[in-house]
């Protein structure tokens, strides 16, 4: 098995274990068996915990990031798409709202690593958003609608809150103009 296949395996195993059970429910050690990589290859890879966590935190953002932007443009980039990709999202067998939300809750504070993937991740769904609409206060709140549509989906089991927040979003992109 080379580096790249190894890092791989981990960061699907970390993906699948973290998301489903929480970063502190799962010792490194289930990561090493669900991925079948050596406890030695493990530990060469990821030194500690927290460097597994930021690397399933920054792969995570790269491909959700990824599949809301292929959505949201095949849609001819309107901001509205967002909420139907929220809603697709929100209905997905074992969906329990945002990683990044999730892991900042479970750490409190997190390693500086950890806590700096979790921001760029916001700072960069923002950007998206900023980049969809004309007036940077209308994305800050889209932002705010996407962020609250999906703990309320993660709390409630309920993929329409994502409807809901894209009804508000609909009153603030008319009254932009």
């Amino acid at each position: 098995m080379t580096p790249t296949e190894a890092t791989d395996r981990l960061l699907e195993a970390a993906e699948e274990l973290f998301y489903a059970h929480g970063v502190q429910a799962v010792g490194m050690d289930a990561v090493r068996a669900r991925s079948g990589v050596s406890l030695k290859r493990l530990y060469q890879t990821f030194p500690a915990k927290n460097d597994l966590v930021e690397a399933y935190l920054r792969r995570r953002d790269e491909r959700w990031r990824a599949s809301l932007r292929k959505f949201v443009h095949a849609r001819g980039d309107d901001p509205l798409a967002v909420f139907g990709w929220l809603r697709d999202w929100f209905s997905e067998p074992g969906f329990r709202g945002c990683a990044f939300v999730n892991s900042f809750g479970e750490f409190g504070e997190p390693a500086p690593g950890v806590a700096a993937a979790i921001r760029e991740h916001k700072d960069l769904v923002r950007a998206y958003l900023r980049g969809l609409v004309s007036d940077q206060t209308t994305a800050d709140q889209l932002f705010s609608l996407v962020e609250g549509a999906t703990v309320l989906a993660a709390i409630t089991g309920d993929p329409s809150e994502a409807s809901t927040a894209r009804e508000a979003a609909k009153v603030l992109l008319a009254a932009q103009g």
